[in-house]
C-alpha cells in the first residue's frame, strides 16, 4: 500500500516542465498542447512529454464513372517519455490532399509523419504515403508506411476491380489495409487508432471509402478517424475529417479532399 501512496506522490508532483505554443489545455494530471496550425513548441524547462503527431490524408480519387480509390490516412507517429529540452521545435500541420492528390507532412521537431497517399482515378493506382491510397477500378491499392518507421506509420490501400460496380478500393488505415473492392461494393477504409493524449479516446488516421458506380448502392464507409465515405451512383463521396489525418471518399467526378493533421503534446503539470 506505501508502495502505491509514494508512487501516487510522485506522479501528482508533475514534471516540471514549462512550455508555451499551441492551444494550451489541462485535463486531469496533465498539461496538453494542441496544435491544429503550424507553430512552434518553445521549451523553457525540459522533461518527459508524450506526443502524437498525425500528417495530412490523402485525396479521394475523382473519376468519371464514379470509382475512385479511397485516399490513404495520413501518417501516424506517437511515442511516450519522449525527452525535450530547453529549446524550440518545429510544428508543421500537414494539409489534406485536394482532389487526387497526396496529403501532406506533419512534423514535430526531428519527427516527420508522411501524407496520406492519394486515391487511384481512372484505372490508376492509389498513391504511396504514410497510408496507401485505395486503387481505382482495376487498379492496385499503393502502399503504406512511407517513412519506413517502426511501428509503421500506416497500412496499404485496397484493391479495385473491374465488372458489377466496378468497386474501387478504400484507402488504408492506421492501424489496417483498406479493403479491396467487389463487383457489389467497392472497399471500406481501413480503421484508425484511438488515442487518449487530449483526455478523451478519439481516433486519428481512417482511411476514405472508395467509390462505386452502376449496381452500387451501398456506401463504403470511411475508416474509423476521420476518413471520408465513398460514393454511388445516388449519394456523393465525403471528405475526410480537419485534424484527423483522415483520407477522402472516393468516387464522383471531382474527388474529395484529405482531412488536415494534428500534431499533440503533453506532460504531467
Amino acid at each position: 500500500m506505501s508502495m502505491l501512496l509514494n508512487s501516487f506522490i510522485l506522479e501528482s508532483a508533475g514534471s516540471g516542465i514549462s512550455a508555451t505554443g499551441g492551444t494550451k489545455t489541462t485535463s486531469g494530471l496533465y498539461t496538453i498542447h494542441t496544435f491544429t496550425s503550424s507553430g512552434t513548441f518553445t521549451v523553457t524547462t525540459g522533461g518527459d512529454v508524450d506526443y502524437l503527431c498525425v500528417a495530412g490524408g490523402g485525396g479521394g480519387g475523382g473519376n468519371i464513372n464514379d470509382s475512385g480509390g479511397g485516399g490513404g490516412a495520413g501518417g501516424l507517429l506517437s511515442d511516450t517519455d519522449y525527452a525535450v529540452t530547453a529549446q524550440s521545435y518545429t510544428v508543421t500541420i500537414g494539409a489534406g490532399g485536394g482532389d487526387t492528390a497526396n496529403g501532406s507532412d506533419s512534423v514535430f521537431g526531428s519527427f516527420t509523419a508522411t501524407g496520406g497517399g492519394k486515391g487511384g482515378f481512372y484505372t490508376t493506382n492509389g498513391g504511396t504515403g504514410g497510408s496507401g491510397g485505395g486503387g481505382s477500378y482495376n487498379s492496385d491499392g499503393g502502399a503504406g508506411n512511407a517513412g519506413s518507421f517502426t511501428p509503421v506509420e500506416g497500412y496499404a490501400g485496397g484493391d479495385g476491380v473491374v465488372g458489377g460496380a466496378y468497386g474501387a478500393g478504400g484507402g488504408g488505415g492506421a492501424s489496417e489495409v483498406g479493403s479491396d473492392g467487389t463487383t457489389v461494393v467497392a472497399g471500406g477504409g481501413g480503421d484508425g487508432i484511438s488515442s487518449s493524449i487530449n483526455g478523451t479516446a478519439t481516433y486519428y488516421g481512417g482511411g476514405g471509402g472508395g467509390g462505386a458506380q452502376a449496381t452500387a448502392s451501398v456506401v463504403a464507409d470511411g475508416g474509423a478517424g476521420g476518413g471520408g465515405n465513398g460514393n454511388t451512383t445516388t449519394v456523393d463521396a465525403t471528405n475526410g475529417t480537419a485534424n484527423t489525418g483522415g483520407g477522402g471518399g472516393g468516387g464522383g467526378t471531382s474527388g474529395t479532399t484529405g482531412g488536415s493533421g494534428v500534431v499533440i503534446i503533453r506532460y504531467l503539470t
